[in-house]
């Protein structure tokens, strides 16, 4: 069975919690509103501008005889550089401060996954990286372009509030394609199971962003 494989059937009950999160199914329901989107904008901004970083700090890591990984990083960087403008832009779109939202904080469950990814590279293995990667992705293409269109239809938002959904969307197909033969180059199995055991991690982590998200909606309607 190759990594991929491995990655797509172990992770099943992690990809559940994440899908089944409230805020999630909400949306998929028509039931989301303006606010809970600037806060889920504003919380991937929080995330997406330390990818290129973390991608950085991945290739500087990687041993010589993962060169090969070295430079698919270099592509991945190119590819990922200033995403997190994108992600502003939706949010002025909407009609909020996107400076705001730039100098803002970001909420625990999204500080916590990033301190996450950091530590895992920095200090376990740079390969766990792509457990994060094979969630953002692989969760992205699943699921971002059937939001943005309940979104759009819900709020009757401009086509270009939508530029990080989208791009994380069916668009994004080569993207995926890219990252399995990337991943299906890794035999090893202890190397699989690193990035198998973070792929479980960051679905957690990123289903509590969501479920943060909601918890907040929540707490904001009832105040």
């Amino acid at each position: 069975m190759t990594l991929y494989q491995r990655l797509q059937q172990e992770t099943l009950a992690e990809r559940q919690y994440l899908v089944t999160s409230p805020i999630i199914q909400r949306c998929f329901h028509g039931q989301i509103t303006l606010e809970n989107y600037v806060d889920f904008l504003t919380q991937a901004y929080h995330h997406v501008k330390h990818t290129v970083p973390l991608l950085m700090a991945v290739g500087s890591r990687l041993p010589e005889e993962k060169e090969w990984l070295r430079e698919a990083v270099g592509e991945y960087i190119e590819e990922e550089m200033g995403h997190q403008e994108w992600i502003l832009n939706d949010i002025a779109a909407c009609g909020a401060d996107k400076e705001a939202v730039r100098k803002s904080q970001p909420a625990s469950a999204t500080e916590l996954m990033v301190a996450y990814a950091y530590d895992a590279v920095n200090r376990i293995n740079p390969l766990r990286f792509f457990g994060m990667v094979f969630v953002l992705e692989g969760t992205s293409i699943a699921l971002a372009d059937n939001a943005a269109g309940q979104i759009k239809k819900k709020l009757d938002l401009p086509a270009n509030a939508f530029g990080y959904l989208r791009s994380h969307g069916s668009l994004d197909q080569e993207h995926i394609v890219f990252f399995e033969n990337l991943m299906n180059k890794i035999t090893d199995k202890h190397e699989q199971d690193q990035i198998i055991h973070s792929a479980k991690m960051f679905f957690k982590l990123y289903a509590n962003i969501f479920r943060e998200l909601d918890n907040a909606a929540a707490q904001a309607d009832a105040a």
